[in-house]
């Protein structure tokens, strides 16, 4: 995903939240499913920045079967994130993604 996709996702894609992490995801009308992933300084140091950046990729790697093909995500983690662990990241991520939430 470059530059222009992720301007172009976050003005049109559809919006989910959850107390840590935004959701934002469109259609691509490619056949495979691209994940973005943004933490910014707002939410940790470095550390706790590629911590979090772990976490939503394992999350994927483990549920990959259950994300909506032909979609662009992009996850933004919110202030706050830095504490969770990947039972609460599964949890939160799991009521829009697992749920099906993306489904229109």
């Amino acid at each position: 995903m470059n530059r222009k996709d992720f301007v172009n996702l976050n003005r049109l894609g559809k919006r989910r939240h959850t107390p840590h992490f935004t959701v934002i995801f469109k259609e691509s009308g490619l056949s495979a499913t691209r994940l973005g992933i943004t933490v910014t300084k707002k939410v940790g140091n470095s550390a706790q920045r590629n911590r979090i950046k772990r976490l939503v990729r394992e999350f994927y790697r483990l549920h990959k079967a259950h994300f909506p093909q032909g979609y662009d995500i992009v996850i933004t983690a919110k202030k706050g994130a830095h504490g969770l662990n990947l039972w609460k990241t599964k949890e939160e991520l799991g009521e829009i993604i697992l749920d099906k939430e993306l489904h229109i």
